[in-house]
């Protein structure tokens, strides 16, 4: 693949999570200032690849799973090759300085993990959870099947089967990665649900294995996402340690 498809690619899921419609040649020609016949040749490429798709005959182009993943790689790099920040450090994001002013006021751990997943539920949009110990910690419903991907009742189904295993799961996989993304079919169940599992895991002195994340659609900014789940993680990190 070259930089300009590469580039073209993360424009069309950017723009795709922005607009939740298929991203034209139009669009990509005023972004990168060329014509639309290059763009048109680039994405007929990156198509045979296997990185977008269109949807219908006319339509732009979406991201495939395997598009997403390429672009997840890329960000969970840049994030594990920057310096860990504390949760008190000073953030040039107003949202990741709103999510961990709430998290720090609270005294009890319970209040805590709770604010720190509907903090997440807020911010993204997104179905938010945590598990810490025997206790599972999760919001959002209403706002993640609101997202016109869950129009369908099976698609609603394949999320509602994915959360009905999704503690015990984790518990058996126990992702230990900054920050673990399954994408789409990736998840090992609802593989159908078009949805991404967004979570990190982080220390606690309750339990081995306490995770904090967020479940959503493909179609989403996973740059910010990735980034407030891996610093809510920390948060709560220094919140029950000094608890």
């Amino acid at each position: 693949m070259t930089e300009r498809q590469k580039k073209i690619l993360y424009a069309i899921i950017e723009e795709y999570a922005e607009l939740a419609t298929p991203v034209g040649s139009v669009t990509l020609a005023k972004l990168f200032d060329c014509s639309s016949a290059t763009i048109r040749a680039e994405m007929v490429r990156l198509e045979q690849m296997g990185y977008i798709m269109q949807p219908h005959t006319s339509a732009g182009r979406i991201p495939t799973d395997a598009g997403y993943r390429l672009y997840v790689n890329s960000l969970q790099e840049n994030l594990e090759n920057e310096p860990k920040k504390e949760a008190d450090e000073p953030q040039s994001d107003r949202t990741t300085r709103a999510l961990a002013t709430r998290i720090q006021a609270q005294t009890r751990a319970d209040y805590a993990i709770r604010t720190a997943v509907d903090s997440l539920v807020e911010l993204t949009g997104n179905l938010g959870l945590a598990t810490i110990g025997d206790q599972l910690y999760i919001s959002g419903f209403g706002g993640l099947f609101a997202q016109p991907e869950f129009i369908q009742n099976a698609q609603v189904q394949a999320v509602g089967k994915l959360l009905d295993n999704i503690k015990p799961w984790l518990q058996e996989v126990q992702p230990n990665e900054a920050i673990n993304v399954y994408i789409g079919s990736e998840n090992p169940i609802g593989k159908a649900s078009n949805v991404s599992l967004i979570i990190s895991r982080f220390h606690s002195p309750y339990s081995d294995s306490s995770y904090i994340g967020v479940l959503g659609p493909t179609r989403q900014s996973y740059r910010r996402v990735m980034s407030l789940v891996r610093h809510a993680g920390l948060m709560l990190e220094e919140v029950l340690y000094d608890e």
